[in-house]
């Protein structure tokens, strides 16, 4: 380089180093680690041993009683029919191995009470919070991801959350150690503050019982002064980076938001356009973090006779086929009956695209092949990201992969700028 260019370069660095770390810090990217594709909420005074494998067996038997065979399923989720053969098997198996990834223990909104006196609901809880802390203890392996959620940093339940918070924390801690996959959800957040504030609270509770990881929480987005705030910026990315590095996830609570927007309740949905509204405004400014986003969930339940569970069932399958397509890879299922559809509709959006996306991987990694594209680094990227994510649900299985890329999940983890030992 002639000198002078050097001289230029070398001024450039000097001048451009702050932003360069400045930009590292707040845009780190993906870890890697598997993404579980749904949340399931279940309330803390539901929980018990087993609850999994019973929800699995559920989502079996309404399975079995009201689809008839792939071509039933087809008719019924708008799966191609040809799709439908391959995928109905892997669901089944799904629903017997790993009926749920994630499992979130509900303290919030789901814990009504019903029937226990007021004055008795503070004692009711802590009782919950020590019982099903200990179930989660005893059983670590029960399902992949667990957590709790708990009462929002609002003023009226902000000393009950905290109380929750602790007290589960404080049994995971002196049964051993928190679990690997543990995550807490902070709801209704309203205010950056709030944020920092859960920092704080996460300190504390590492100190106080000598934690050896890092907790991390998800931010609900239920309010709109989440997405917008006072002074009209997007308050969501401001709660990312208060966050300092512990937020693991966004999440979207279509119910909430939508009434806070005043949406009438008949047309409160995951689809309706203050929802796409607030969930583009959570994708952009998580893009790059490695904050993952959720949608949330419907509330048209499988229940009741046949066509009514087939029509709900048609609803949830074409919603999370939405989700997916716009790049929400996770949402969140409140009932047994929607895990048929979840697995389904999942399982269908990777392996209808599996051939081409391993050819077009084939093709950027031997220049010989042509698949009628041409890929660009970040094309590849985003490929190999969706193979990976294919694999680690089950849709798709490493043998099919590493066969139709002629590569193997090491190296799509590196085409994906993933650490490698996170592929599996």
């Amino acid at each position: 380089m002639p000198t002078g260019l050097q001289r230029l370069a070398d001024d450039l660095d000097e001048r451009l180093a702050e932003v360069d770390a400045r930009y590292t810090a707040t845009y780190p990217g993906a870890d890697g680690s598997r993404q579980p594709v749904h949340t399931v909420y279940i309330p803390a005074d539901r929980y018990e041993a087993g609850t999994a494998t019973q929800w699995g067996a559920q989502a079996l038997e309404v399975l079995d009683a009201h689809i008839d065979g792939p071509a039933d399923l087809a008719a019924v989720t708008g799966i191609d029919p040809a799709l439908a053969e391959e995928v109905l098997p892997l669901v089944e198996t799904k629903l017997r191995t790993e009926p749920i990834e994630d499992l979130r223990i509900d303290f919030e909104d789901g814990f009504t009470q019903a029937g226990v006196p007021v004055q008795d609901r503070d004692a009711d809880e802590d009782a919950h919070v020590a019982r099903t802390a200990a179930l989660v203890a005893a059983d670590l392996s029960a399902t992949p991801f667990v957590g709790l959620r708990f009462s929002s940093f609002e003023a009226a339940t902000r000393r009950r959350g905290l109380r929750t918070l602790d007290g589960f924390v404080s049994v995971l801690a002196q049964s051993g150690s928190v679990p690997d996959g543990f995550v807490v959800t902070l709801p209704k957040v309203t205010a950056t503050e709030q944020v920092s504030a859960m920092v704080t609270v996460c300190e504390h509770l590492e100190t106080t019982y000598s934690l050896t990881a890092p907790l991390r929480f998800e931010i609900q987005i239920e309010t709109p002064q989440a997405i917008c705030g006072p002074d009209g910026t997007a308050a969501v990315a401001t709660m990312i980076r208060a966050a300092q590095g512990r937020c693991s996830g966004l999440h979207y609570g279509t119910y909430d938001y939508s009434a806070a927007c005043d949406i009438a309740a008949e047309y409160q949905a995951m689809d309706h356009p203050v929802a796409d509204h607030a969930k583009a405004t959570m994708q952009v400014a998580a893009a790059g973090t490695g904050v993952r986003l959720s949608d949330g969930s419907t509330n048209r339940l499988p229940v009741g006779d046949r066509e009514s569970i087939r029509q709900a069932w048609g609803l949830h399958a074409r919603l999370v086929d939405r989700s997916l397509r716009r790049g929400f890879y996770q949402g969140w299922d409140l009932h047994p009956a929607q895990l048929p559809t979840r697995y389904a509709a999942t399982f269908a959006f990777y392996r209808r695209s599996l051939p081409t996306a391993a050819a077009r991987i084939a093709a950027y990694v031997d220049p010989s092949l042509s698949s009628g594209y041409l890929d660009e680094p970040a094309t590849a990227r985003a490929l190999a990201s969706f193979l990976l994510r294919g694999t680690s649900c089950g849709a798709v299985t490493e043998k099919e992969v590493c066969e139709r890329t002629g590569t193997t999940l090491d190296h799509l983890a590196r085409l994906a700028g993933r650490p490698v030992e996170t592929t599996r």
